[in-house]
């Protein structure tokens, strides 16, 4: 009996199973075809990603290096030079401005700073400064001449 059980369950089993066809067929969207446009959009991206990345570090690299140039001793030494040699022409320009005389002192000014001429003309109780920078760009400032700046 024991036979017989096991070949009706083996029967009843045997009518449940199904079986489908074997199908091979290409993963990869370049052999396949399936999903090649986003297959292609998402190459390109990761592309552009490498490319772009790799443009950044090289600029950022440029930048590092530039700073480091700028900050030797030598480069700050330059700089505070040059400061200073600014801040003495303009102490000049305003003593010449607000100078208190009558016959001996210029009423005008002219300096020319890399590029740029600064012209000062005092008149009628009033120095007017002009700027005209390399570019043509003009600007111009209004001061009291008697040096009151009270507000």
């Amino acid at each position: 009996m024991n036979k017989i059980a096991v070949i009706i369950t083996l029967l009843f089993v045997g009518s449940y199973a199904h079986a489908s066809d074997l199908v091979w067929g290409f993963k990869n969207p370049s052999f396949s075809g399936k999903g090649w446009s986003s297959h292609v959009l998402s190459t390109e991206q990761l592309t552009f990603n490498r490319k772009q990345e790799i443009k950044e570090k090289a600029e950022a690299e440029q930048r590092r290096i530039e700073r480091e140039l700028e900050n030797t001793t030598l480069n700050k030494f330059l700089k505070n030079i040059e400061s200073r040699i600014y801040a003495q022409i303009s102490k000049q320009m305003v003593d010449a401005m607000f100078a208190d005389c009558t016959d001996t002192c210029s009423n005008t000014g002219t300096a020319e700073i890399e590029g740029s001429t600064i012209t000062w003309v005092k008149a009628d109780g009033v120095i007017t400064l002009t700027i005209v920078s390399e570019d043509g760009t003009v600007t111009e400032i209004t001061i009291p001449a008697d040096g009151d700046f009270s507000f």
